[in-house]
């Protein structure tokens, strides 16, 4: 049989969703929005009542987006977000059990992250123009996100006072309010301290404790962000596809690449479980490979008279 959709009591419990996933797991804008939209196109196609829902119900509904193209990772998403949608069901009452934890992530095809060779990322942090406040930003930024690794949504969070320069380091708020400290190097500190003294001085509101300011002098956006490095990319003129997040994989790879720890790098970069970093392990392989062939006589068989 099927139910209408109370569009009154569903639209409380989103909004209760959304409450939760800010107040208690400290989900970023971004994450909160696109969860939000989940759960809204998952109920439209459902059209039932709380308490109703059930894996065979979450089955049929994925399996029709699958018939529809809708791709692997977007579907993980998506159940994530009905996982999530119904622990905060579960735990107002509204439900008895989370009917999406009987239900199996897809299988997913393991994407190598896309990063900058190191000559590529030295270009880019030559790329910003440091005579105005706005340019002594976007190098503070570069140099900031390739020294420590964090997240941009971590980097545009961050206060003045969570820096402390003089141990080279930084206090991180990350994912499910997971607290960390992250060094960075002496070009990083200097870029930072120039902005601070040159740069953020100028923008900054006089009451503004964020550590990155836009134009107008409020806390800056990761948005904003990715369109700054936008415009650096494109004056790179390199074919890859370069994100901010490929920041945080160039990071990672070129630790390892220098002979960093992997669970140094996992620290650094605040991953809650080691399989999350091994990723960044065959691009670091990859370039020992290189280097090898390049250095060893006898890496290649027609290298040498045998």
């Amino acid at each position: 049989m099927e139910h209408s959709l109370d569009v009154e009591l569903w639209e409380h419990e989103l909004l209760h969703f959304e409450r939760w996933m800010v107040a208690q797991r400290n989900y970023s804008p971004h994450t909160v929005r696109a969860y939000r939209a989940d759960i809204h196109a998952f109920l439209e196609s459902y059209r039932g009542a709380p308490g109703s829902i059930s894996p065979q119900v979450i089955r049929s509904y994925l399996a029709t987006l699958m018939a529809r193209g809708v791709g692997k990772r977007t579907i993980a998403r998506k159940v994530s977000a009905l996982r999530s949608f119904h622990r905060a069901l579960c735990i107002q009452g509204s439900e008895d059990m989370n009917a999406a934890n009987h239900v199996n992530l897809p299988k997913m095809d393991r994407k190598l992250p896309s990063f900058l060779t190191i000559d590529e990322m030295h270009e880019l942090l030559k790329l910003p123009g440091t005579s105005t406040p706005l340019g002594m930003r976007d190098q503070a930024i570069l140099e900031f996100l390739y020294a420590t690794g964090t997240r941009v949504s971590e980097c545009v969070a961050l206060n003045v006072n969570d820096l402390d320069l003089r141990t080279f380091s930084i206090r991180i708020m990350g994912k499910g309010q997971k607290e960390r400290v992250v060094l960075f190097g002496r070009r990083a500190a200097n870029a930072v301290s120039d902005y601070l003294e040159q740069g953020r001085a100028t923008l900054a509101d006089v009451n503004e404790k964020a550590l990155f300011v836009n134009r107008n002098g409020g806390r800056l956006t990761d948005r904003s962000v990715r369109r700054m490095l936008d415009r650096y990319i494109d004056q790179l003129a390199i074919t890859k596809r370069i994100s901010p997040h490929s920041i945080r994989h160039t990071f990672a790879t070129h630790m390892l690449e220098g002979g960093a720890d992997l669970r140094v790098v996992q620290e650094l970069l605040g991953h809650a479980s080691l399989s999350s970093t091994q990723i960044y392990t065959h691009t670091a392989r990859e370039h020992l490979v290189r280097v090898y062939e390049a250095a060893h006589p006898r890496a290649h068989s027609n290298s040498m008279a045998e």
